[in-house]
């Protein structure tokens, strides 16, 4: 199953750092992502993208996993060339991953 069937996802950003919620529609879904979405895997797959760190926070009130991923958006939006600057993409393309 993808992540987009349990989950939706909100992203921002802060220099060249970006920040991918991940929001369960349950509790069952909840547990489920806390399992199987680490920050070793979002790392992995975003390998092409995320050149530093990934920091995965759990808010368990909210059914919400918050991803840091640092030096992913090509030096921040007034340095980037890339077309997605904000890496708005960055959490529709994680809702896209197996678990």
């Amino acid at each position: 199953m993808k992540l987009k069937e349990i989950a939706h996802s909100r992203t921002g950003d802060k220099g060249d750092i970006s920040n991918i919620s991940v929001i369960a529609y349950s509790q069952e879904g909840y547990e489920m992502i806390k399992e199987k979405v680490t920050a070793e895997r979002v790392k992995k797959y975003f390998q092409d993208v995320c050149k530093g760190e990934v920091v995965r926070y759990e808010i368990d009130q909210m059914y919400a996993l918050n991803f840091v991923l640092d030096k992913a958006l090509g030096g921040g939006v007034t340095r980037s060339l890339a077309l997605d600057k904000h890496g708005k993409s960055l959490g529709m393309a994680l809702m896209e991953m197996e678990i």
